[in-house]
């Protein structure tokens, strides 16, 4: 398998493989130099290049599929010819599993190895392919090292606070006045964008975070602040509608709250000024997690026990609608199975608005209020934050340096996000707001529940009653109406 010219009056077959890890600027410029290396060797050595192949973009290393890497096995199965031609052999594996194959393939198919940077590769005795081992361990080890310092300088630079990269977070990134070059990836052409200042809030989307964090805390929905933002005309970075998922991750992102994250964990305060204090960042993260939220975006409801009031037929829990099912002229609610009859929706929710503004225009209305966080010290809780936060920096700094090995930093860190989620939930708790803060002490209780929009009533309503709608007896009430008030069963829940 020496020979590297062909006999006089035959011609060698051999196809030319290609590949680079980044293509920055989506010219190809790093396979097309391989590509020309490559031929010149060929035209050197007399043989015909029947077919090249070329992998840009794509790292031996990170294990990610290489298409055309693949078709040349398969085509060297086949026969389709006897020489291969690499820039080096680096280029045609970084692992020893896939060196391992190639062997196999090139001694049972008579496939000879030919590189430009490293010269030829003998796989047909054992001391080539010690060799051929010995250069597939070393690009082996220079890849996890610059995997290595790769990861070290993500690290560094999110502990640094400074932006790692990719679409610009809605809020985040004012024009600085410059301009700088890329390339379009669908078209190719280099284009000039402006450059972004990513440490600088823009202030008309920092406005609507802070409005989203602050509906939240009154008690509104998600749902809400999505209506809210397509009525003022936000759209997200890429000038696409904000939905449900969008409008969650905007108020989840920690950089609203000064926080720097590394890999989705928090390593400390980055170097802008946050749009939302931490309290805040927390309550509304926490309000976003309960499991008890209902999360699907649905419909919107439209009275005010919808899903809130329960069944109380039999045994069932299922909670109620409003609906004109089975003929009725006016909504009723019903249960969600369908059984048993409907209930006028005006009657129940009157009779339920009266018995909340009663209880919540009593002298003892205050004492209905849950504790608020006077019994928390949220500076103290803050230095804690602060303090732990700290720990994770110096274990990133440590990590970063080489001073301890990614065991010792998971095994550092982990104990210390677990430290900081505990003080998270203690800050959360900090800043919710009480939805009842909203009517005890208000001079006109029934005024200030009429001014309410109807999220922030059933969000009342949850929090202090509990409405289960019983069958009506039939026929006049002793009241001489026709509606069984005694058919609807209230608990107070505080």
């Amino acid at each position: 398998m020496k020979t590297t010219k062909a006999p006089a009056g035959q011609r060698t077959r051999a196809v030319i493989y290609v590949r680079i890890s980044q293509d920055r600027t989506g010219a190809h410029l790093g396979v097309d130099r391989q590509r020309e290396d490559c031929e010149a060797l060929a035209e050197h050595n007399g043989w015909d290049v029947v077919e090249v192949y070329v992998d840009n973009d794509i790292s031996a290393y990170s294990g990610k599929k290489r298409p055309a890497y693949r078709q040349l096995l398969k085509d060297l199965s086949e026969g389709t010819a006897t020489v291969v031609i690499a820039w080096h052999n680096d280029r045609l594996h970084r692992s020893p599993t896939e060196l391992e194959e190639y062997i196999d393939i090139s001694e049972r198919h008579g496939v000879a190895t030919h590189t430009v940077q490293a010269g030829h590769l003998d796989l047909s005795t054992p001391s080539g392919r010690m060799t051929a081992r010995i250069h597939g361990a070393v690009a082996r080890h220079e890849s996890e090292h610059k995997a290595e310092r790769v990861a070290r300088a993500r690290m560094q630079k999110a502990v640094a606070g400074e932006w790692g990269g990719g679409i610009r977070p809605f809020g985040w990134g004012v024009p600085t006045g410059e301009m700088k070059k890329v390339v379009d990836k669908e078209t190719g052409e280099e284009v000039e964008i402006p450059v972004l200042d990513m440490n600088k809030a823009v202030p008309e989307e920092a406005a609507a975070l802070l409005e989203g964090h602050e509906m939240l805390l009154r008690g509104q929905s998600l749902k809400s602040w999505v209506r809210w933002l397509a009525d003022k005309g936000f759209t997200t970075a890429r000038g696409n509608p904000i939905g449900h998922v969008e409008g969650r991750d905007m108020l989840m992102r920690p950089r609203n709250a000064g926080i720097a994250v590394y890999k989705g964990e928090e390593v400390g305060r980055g170097l802008w000024e946050p749009i939302a204090s931490e309290t805040q960042h927390r309550a509304v993260v926490a309000i976003l997690k309960d499991p008890n939220r209902r999360t699907s975006p649905g419909s919107t409801p439209k009275w005010l026990g919808s899903l809130i009031y329960r069944c109380g037929i039999g045994t069932c829990t299922e909670t109620t609608r409003v609906t004109k099912a089975g003929g009725s002229k006016r909504p009723g609610y019903r249960c969600l199975t369908n059984h048993g009859g409907a209930r006028r929706a005006d009657k129940v929710d009157e009779y339920v608005e009266d018995l909340i503004v009663e209880r919540l225009s009593r002298p003892d209305a205050a004492d209905l209020l849950l504790p608020g966080p006077d019994d928390l010290d949220v500076a103290a809780l803050q230095k804690e934050s602060e303090e732990i936060r700290r720990r994770l920096t110096d274990l990133a700094g440590l990590f970063g340096a080489g001073s301890i090995t990614m065991p010792q930093f998971t095994e550092g860190s982990d104990t210390a996000r677990a430290q900081l989620e505990g003080v998270n939930q203690q800050l959360a708790r900090a800043a919710t707001r009480d939805p009842l803060v909203a009517l005890v002490g208000a001079p006109d209780v029934r005024k200030a529940w009429i001014g309410l929009d109807l999220e922030q009533q059933r969000g009342i309503l949850r929090a202090l009653l509990e409405v289960t709608i019983l069958p009506a007896r039939p026929g006049r009430m002793p009241d001489g109406s026709y509606f069984d008030y005694q058919a609807i069963e209230t608990k107070w829940k505080r």
